[in-house]
């Protein structure tokens, strides 16, 4: 029987999992892969685009169909591979979530002077009473949307100021002159790896809103959640790219922030803030609600207590923060290591395509499956690549 789709839901789960897509470690990571490859980056963008999509749409489409949480799926691929990728994602959501916070807690720290742990810890208190609300879910959704729109148009108006050579990152986006497997890794994981391509499909199980007849409307959700991830990258590429073509070199403690006050002062600066404190304050809760989500199947126990251990995971990830701090490294090799768990989780999801105990009467096109096998060969190779740079001298 077809259940009437919730559109409200499927939009709200396309900004979850972009809103998750764009936190903290996105903003530094652009700012620094932009000022290391220029206007190249720009090829980078679109081939991560790419490979985005096709890991997203096999993802959410399998788990619609399945009307299983990704670890339960695994776990009929193979007895105790749920449990692996339960594991990998939850450290990998853990440790994005500790960025997260910080982010947050930088972004108060701009706007209004505080230190940045006594933001960190204002932003995890009004993450925390997000899934206190009787209403979680639907507060969830609004708030994604809010902060997913703000974050846009601030960066759109960064990257109108900046000035920008348009036609030269046009050329580059097909012509590069310069590479780099760690930024594709990067970037791929800090889009789609880990917990993220999970948190849109994760709500749409939630709310119940899955099943073959619905396909056509995940497809949309999916690609939407790419597209707005992918817009915001590419307005804050163009600011970056605006700024660095100018000679000026950025913060190495705070690149992100660089680009703001470079293109518009201090006023610019102070949008930073805003635009920081959205990021970290929306993929915590994105994060937080993804990565309880991969172990809530696993005992009536966490079933129960679901809101309870998300907001723990909060306080958690808040008091490693403020008690560690200095996380831009950590944002910039927490992506590449979620770089790394994309091919493990996508790879499971294209088995389970044709395992028919598990899809059903659901028949995956052709297509989507080589396009998928060819994403997970992609990132293995350029893993391989990464780690091999690396361990060079």
């Amino acid at each position: 029987m077809k259940r009437k789709y919730n559109w409200s839901v499927l939009v709200g789960a396309a900004f979850l999992m972009a809103s998750s897509a764009i936190g903290p470690g996105f903003l530094t990571q652009t700012a620094v892969f932009t000022e290391q490859l220029g206007a190249s980056f720009a090829f980078v963008i679109l081939l991560s685009i790419v490979l985005d999509a096709i890991a997203q749409l096999n993802i959410w489409r399998i788990i619609a169909v399945a009307d299983k949480p990704a670890q339960d799926i695994a776990n009929k691929v193979f007895p105790g591979l749920g449990y692996f990728l339960s594991f990998l994602v939850f450290l990998g959501g853990l440790a994005f979530n500790i960025g997260n916070i910080a982010g947050a807690g930088l972004g108060l720290n701009v706007l209004f002077g505080i230190s940045v742990g006594q933001g960190a810890v204002i932003s995890a208190i009004i993450a925390i009473g997000i899934f206190i609300y009787k209403e979680a879910g639907k507060a969830m959704d609004a708030f994604a949307k809010t902060m997913g729109i703000l974050k846009i148009f601030l960066a759109l108006f960064i990257a109108w100021v900046s000035n920008p050579p348009l036609a030269e990152a046009a050329i580059r986006s097909v012509n590069p002159t310069q590479f780099s497997f760690t930024a594709v890794l990067t970037i791929v994981g800090g889009t789609v790896g880990g917990y993220i391509t999970f948190s849109g499909a994760h709500r749409l199980l939630d709310a119940r809103q899955t099943g073959i007849d619905n396909l056509s409307a995940v497809n949309k959700g999916a690609l939407s959640a790419i597209g707005l991830a992918s817009v915001m990258r590419l307005l804050l590429f163009i600011a970056a790219l605006g700024v660095v073509s100018t000679g000026a070199r950025l913060d190495p403690a705070n690149p992100a922030a660089s680009v703001f006050k470079l293109a518009s002062g201090q006023f610019g600066y102070k949008v930073f803030g805003i635009v920081i404190w959205a990021a970290g304050i929306s993929s915590v809760v994105g994060s937080a609600y993804t990565s309880v989500s991969f172990i809530k199947s696993f005992h009536p126990l966490i079933l129960k207590y679901n809101r309870e251990i998300i907001i723990v995971f909060i306080l958690i990830s808040c008091l490693i923060f403020v008690i560690i701090g200095k996380p831009i490294k950590v944002l910039l090799t927490v992506g590449a290591i979620n770089g790394l768990i994309l091919p493990i989780a996508l790879g499971v999801m294209l088995v389970a395509a044709y395992r028919t105990k598990i899809v059903f009467g659901y028949k995956q096109p052709l297509w989507l499956t080589v396009a998928g096998g060819v994403v997970v060969l992609t990132m293995i190779w350029m893993g391989y690549g990464t780690i091999a740079q690396m361990l060079t001298p």
